[in-house]
């Protein structure tokens, strides 16, 4: 084991593209972390090799889960920051970078990926996530992208959010500055969940990431059971707005709107109070007493 990682396999790699999803930061309907689940299980990937936790993550914060059969403590599930090696449906490699997102030593651990990254000839970084958006969800799901200024004609492949933008940062965009810096082509892409869906899983987000991914690298990726799951929970969503006309009333706002915004990917001009518009519907779809 080195100082920040143990090493579990060794396989020979042939330009793999590295898929970054890590926990912890905004993952909107679960939109990143399902979409990377469907990939690493289908075909199964398999440890490349994980990061010393003791170093990385606040175990407190992090907790162990502990396994106790009748009274007998027999283990400890430990957080686990790993790289898995995958391939997609026609054999090319699959990096991931997945499980809790550091806590300490940010520097550090983008130094420790940029050179594994430089290690493994990875020939292309995507990071996925997912965040709250005025959108309705009888529309699909639209990306937007982020990139540091070397990969930046990937951004206008996906989607420009226009304006600036100041934000808490998750070390998503740490590793994006850190790659850029290394030459590593890199591109971060977001999907848009409405945001009064955005606290239950929003499977159609995961299927709109797995394709984005499927159309910015190349690979050949299979969304199929993630759209089967998609429209199971669209039917869901519609039965409960269907049963209270302001609800529809809601939706239908969100629609124009959204239709109206084209070429903005955010659409934030054209929806009036959006906070407020969705504030009654998340409660109603949660189940709370209004």
């Amino acid at each position: 084991m080195s100082e920040l990682f143990e090493v579990h396999t060794s396989p020979v790699l042939d330009a793999p593209v590295l898929v970054v999803a890590m926990e912890g930061w905004v993952d909107a309907g679960l939109g990143a972390a399902n979409a990377v689940a469907s990939l690493t299980e289908r075909p199964p990937s398999t440890e490349l090799l994980t990061f010393d936790a003791d170093h990385f993550l606040d175990l407190r914060a992090r907790r162990p889960i502990v396994r106790i059969v009748d009274g007998v403590t027999t283990e400890l599930q430990w957080p686990r920051t790993q790289i898995r090696h995958g391939r997609d449906q026609a054999g090319a490699d699959v990096l991931f970078l997945v499980g809790p997102e550091p806590d300490y030593h940010w520097h550090e651990f983008v130094d420790t990926v940029v050179g594994l990254a430089l290690r493994h000839g990875v020939r292309l970084v995507v990071g996925l996530g997912a965040f709250p958006a005025p959108a309705p969800h009888t529309r699909p799901v639209r990306l937007a992208a982020t990139a540091p200024q070397s990969s930046a004609e990937l951004v206008a492949r996906v989607g420009v959010v226009q304006g600036e933008l100041e934000v808490p940062a998750g070390v998503l965009s740490a590793l994006e500055l850190g790659l850029g810096a290394a030459a590593v082509p890199t591109v971060s892409l977001w999907a848009r969940v409405p945001h009064y869906v955005s606290a239950m899983p929003f499977p159609m987000a995961s299927a709109a990431l797995v394709e984005g991914l499927a159309a910015i690298s190349g690979l050949v990726l299979d969304a199929t059971s993630l759209h089967a799951a998609g429209d199971r929970a669209r039917s869901q969503v519609d039965d409960l707005i269907a049963s209270n006309p302001e609800h529809v009333a809601m939706v239908a706002k969100l629609e124009e709107a959204i239709d109206a915004s084209e070429g903005n990917p955010l659409g934030l001009e054209e929806v009036p109070s959006a906070d407020e518009l969705a504030a009654e519907l998340e409660r109603f779809l949660r189940g709370e007493e209004h």
